[in-house]
Parts: C-alpha cells; structure tokens; sequence
C-alpha cells in the first residue's frame, strides 16, 4: 500500500523524547512547550507563538480572544476543512462561504467583497494545500472594511507570499500538526500574532483563563487547550527540518508536473509567480470527459488495481454538514466542481520518489488514449 502522505520523524525526536522523560516534564508546562513556541514564532516571521493541542483549538482560540461571537458573521472559503466551521460555531458567530479561485481553490476576494455585511467581523483566509491566498486583495478589502482577518495555515507552514511568511498578515494566524502536516507533534497546533495584548489574552484562556494572582480562580471563560512537553519535543524536532522538508516537497511537486502533464484531462496546482507553495499534497482535478474515468472511479482503481491511496478535496458546505440544513439551496460553482473532481496524491515527506513514480506510472496506465 502507497499511503497517500506518509509521515516522516525528526532525526532528534528520539533525543528530545528521552530528555523528556529523563527530566520527568510530560506536561505542557515543560521546557520544550517554551522552546518551540519561541522557535516557531521566530521561523514563521510573527512576535508572538502560543502550543496548543489542536489546529481546531488554535482556530478557536483565536476567534475568541478576538470577541467573535452571537451575531457576528466571519467570511471564509466555501472549500476547506471543517473545523474551520466548528471554530466558528463554537464562538456563536456565523459562518459565511464565498466561492474560490478556480486556479489556487484559496478564497475568492472578488466573492468576498460581495459577502461582506455591517454584521461582518472577521475574515478566514485559508491558504489552501500550501497555496496562499491574494494577500494584496484581502489587505486591501481589509483596509477598505475594517475587519479583522485571521489566517488558517494548517497546511502552509513556510510558504511565502511577495517573499513574506503567511500568517503573518492578520491578527492571528492559527496551524495543525495533525499527523499528516509538514511539522507534525501527531496531533497539535499552534496560534501565532503580532498583538501583545491578544497573546497575553490567549495565553491565559488557553489554560482556563486562571487569575495570575489567585490561582483557581477565573477571570472569564477558558479552555484546556494546551500542549504537552512530549508532543512540543517532536515539534521542535520537526521545525529544525522545515526548510529542508519544503525543499522535499517542492522536489515532489516537480516530479508529478514533469509526469503528469502529457496526461489529458488532469488539471494540475498552479503556483501563482508572487507565491511560493510549500505544496503540502499534490492536488489534481479530473476531467471525465477527457481522461475517461470520474474521480472517483480514479481513486477506486488507484486503490484496488495498484494499491495506492489517495484522497478526495473538501467538499462545499452544503454537502459537508447536509445533515446539518445550514446551507440548504446554497452553490458555489468553482467550489462544487473541484469538491466533485479533485482528489490528491500520495505526496507526504515519509513518501519516496520509487512510490511517487509508481503514481505516475499508474494514472499513464488508467488514462484514455
């Protein structure tokens, strides 16, 4: 089996592990949990970084040290994970899809703009399998509105925008290191910001929001969002080899465009000129008409027939949470299409080039002639 992103282990996990242990700080008040957030906030351009246990729990944080809440609209892309969603319910506030960019599925600032009502008070820019999104756009829409924006890069760790780190951009910039991102703690997040006081707030309301000056006792609602020193341990491990693993998957992307591309009826990334994707998986859409199989007749026999894995994109909002009945009635046609007709391939740091070839080979085999 071709796992479609196999993870890969930092060579110093094993010896920050062990100091761990040796030490006896397992909890998230160990001395990696501060190392690695000090690390991280330095490599990702940004004053402030706090551990959390979850890419969710990051999201929520962030949304509610900023004060979202009932009656507030956030705007985000009609094509993305979930948690992007329950990050917003969870505050009260409503979630609010606009369509994508048919070229980079990050968030369309055209569809955006339209979306935008006095009841508008943030924005969630997704930079989508390591794509950014048009900064300069949402900037300027930003200026224009006044809305607070908050930069979902789960996926785009390293990747650069005019030569700038995303996530930088926004009051708060909000990563996964679930299992199958490019620095993975196995499950994991991280919040970053610029704001003084918004780190302070996080900080606080991360671990219950405890009073500093009487402990168990609570200035306002808190969460147990925190990170182990196990899990910050392999975090640290993993963002000493960032830049080596985006080179990786950047060699990746290269690979598949050199063996893809005489294949008729794939579509595959686009990587913007001002951008620099970090191509966290390897995206396609398939044309049936031209390539002769749908999607998922694809993923079916790349599965059965070669024993590789792939997965499906997100689907849009009213097929995500149909049994929900939030979005009944509601379309997006780029969204709809590629949540129709993409899939992406094994593309993970702990894949190898022999198993990238054996992709390649295997989409030559399936296509029409």
């Amino acid at each position: 089996m071709i796992l479609v992103n196999a993870p890969r282990v930092a060579k110093n996990s094993k010896t920050y592990l062990l100091e761990c242990i040796d030490t006896n700080w397992l909890s998230g008040e160990g001395p990696f949990v501060t190392r690695f957030e000090k690390a991280f906030a330095e490599r990702m351009g940004a004053q402030h970084a706090l551990t959390t246990n979850s890419g969710t729990a990051a999201l929520h944080l962030a949304l509610a040290c900023l004060d979202i809440g009932p009656g507030d609209e956030v705007i985000l892309p009609a094509s993305t994970m979930g948690a992007c969603y329950f990050a917003i319910w969870y505050c009260g506030a409503t979630a609010v899809p606009v369509d994508v960019d048919p070229e980079t599925y990050t968030i369309d600032p055209t569809a955006l703009e339209k979306a935008i009502t006095p009841k508008t008070k943030a924005v969630m820019a997704v930079h989508l399998f390591g794509h950014p999104c048009d900064m300069d756009a949402i900037l300027a829409l930003k200026k224009k509105y006044h809305f607070l924006l908050v930069e979902d890069c789960a996926e785009a760790h390293g990747a650069t925008y005019k030569g700038k780190t995303v996530g930088s951009f926004g009051e708060a910039a909000c990563y996964s290191f679930y299992g199958n991102k490019i620095i993975t703690t196995g499950e994991g997040g991280m919040m970053t910001t610029n704001d003084d006081a918004l780190a302070a707030r996080a900080r606080k309301m991360k671990i219950f929001s405890f009073n500093p000056a009487k402990r168990f006792t609570h200035d306002e609602m808190g969460f147990r969002y925190t990170m182990t020193n196990l899990q910050a341990a392999i975090g640290l491990a993993q963002l000493e080899e960032l830049d080596t693993a985006i080179s990786q998957k950047r060699k990746m992307a290269t690979f598949y465009k050199k063996n893809l591309s005489h294949l008729k009826g794939l579509k595959l990334p686009t990587e913007k000129r001002q951008c620099k994707s970090v191509y966290w998986m390897y995206t396609i859409l398939i044309d049936q008409k031209t390539f002769g199989l749908s999607r998922d007749e694809v993923m079916e026999t790349l599965l059965k027939k070669f024993g590789i894995q792939t997965r499906s994109f997100f689907f849009p909002p009213q097929v995500a949470f149909a049994e929900l009945h939030k979005f009944d009635g509601l379309t997006f046609p780029v969204a709809d299409r590629i949540g129709e007709q993409g899939l992406y391939l094994p593309s993970g740091l702990g894949n190898t080039p022999t198993e990238f070839a054996a992709v390649a080979s295997a989409l030559d085999q399936i296509a029409s002639p």
